[in-house]
């Protein structure tokens, strides 16, 4: 299954049980949506969240940005109707919370497949169990059609007897492995939530550490921290600028015949190649997200 590069530096949970956040999310300028029936619902509001998601997909609206659907885990009496019900949608995704095996990765694949998904309806897992953790190579391989790893710092910090902290020193273990798994199999991940939304300081630095770590971007509980994730996880100007320069001149170069290039008195190879045209592709996708498409 091939993944498209697509932007995903701001991913805002919506609750399925607030009809309000799913039209409102509509013109948001989040990279992408979870629409979420685990956490944000009510046990007493699953079936009618559940409703209202399948209602708003197949209303649509929400451009090119990607929307995945959080269903409830596979051992609650929720998660069948969960996975019958969206993998009939439009959704791009879904995403299966505590996750802690690859066999749990590839139940769900059955189950949707049994659900008569497409093919393109991808799966991405929330790494947020200690045991999740230790196995993240394993999980972020366990198909194909795993898209995306989404940290749950949250409940890793809880399940981990460990405390919030401004540095995040208790999970920063547990964020480099996954990153190294998702990179491994050539996965996407994003961080996990910043918890106070008066700490905006905070918030920013945050995102800081998580584009310093690797992620592509960071998850979000309130449509206020859009501005400062979109900002911080694109590149900006002047490295597009310098990656389009890297990506002319080595085709230049190979063109010549030339082994080597040098720009500005720096040596470039291969791997800054790779690394501009990453870069350079990203912004495109971002580019394709501006308000006129959506």
């Amino acid at each position: 299954m091939t993944h498209t590069v697509r932007p995903r530096r701001s991913v805002l949970y919506m609750p399925g049980s607030n009809p309000r956040a799913l039209e409102k999310g509509r013109a948001l300028p989040a990279d992408a949506l979870i629409l979420d029936l685990e956490d944000a619902v009510a046990p007493e509001a699953k079936t009618a969240a559940r409703a209202q998601i399948v209602a708003a997909l197949a209303e649509g609206g929400y451009g090119k940005r990607e929307i995945a659907v959080r269903i409830n885990s596979l051992d609650s009496p929720w998660a069948a109707e969960d996975i019958a019900a969206i993998a009939k949608t439009s959704a791009d995704a879904i995403l299966l919370p505590k996750v802690s095996t690859a066999t749990m990765v590839q139940e769900l694949e059955a189950r949707m497949i049994s659900a008569g998904a497409p093919e393109k309806m991808a799966i991405q897992v929330m790494m947020e169990t200690p045991l999740g953790i230790l196995n993240a190579p394993e999980i972020a391989g366990a198909t194909p059609r795993l898209s995306c790893l989404v940290m749950g710092t949250s409940d890793l910090v809880k399940d981990l007897q460990a405390a919030h902290t401004p540095d995040r020193l208790p999970v920063l273990t547990a964020l480099s492995l996954c990153v190294l798994a998702a990179r491994a199999h050539s996965k996407a991940i994003v961080d996990g939530v910043h918890l106070d939304l008066s700490d905006d300081a905070g918030f920013r630095a945050a995102c800081q550490q998580g584009r310093d770590l690797g992620f592509d971007g960071k998850t979000l509980i309130h449509p206020k921290t859009i501005a400062a994730a979109n900002e911080t996880f694109a590149p900006d100007e002047a490295e597009i600028a310098w990656s389009r320069k890297i990506i002319a001149a080595h085709a230049q170069a190979v063109a010549d015949g030339q082994g080597v290039v040098v720009i500005d008195g720096k040596l470039i190879e291969n791997l800054h190649v790779e690394s501009a045209k990453r870069l350079v592709a990203l912004s495109q996708a971002i580019a394709a997200l501006a308000p006129a498409d959506n």
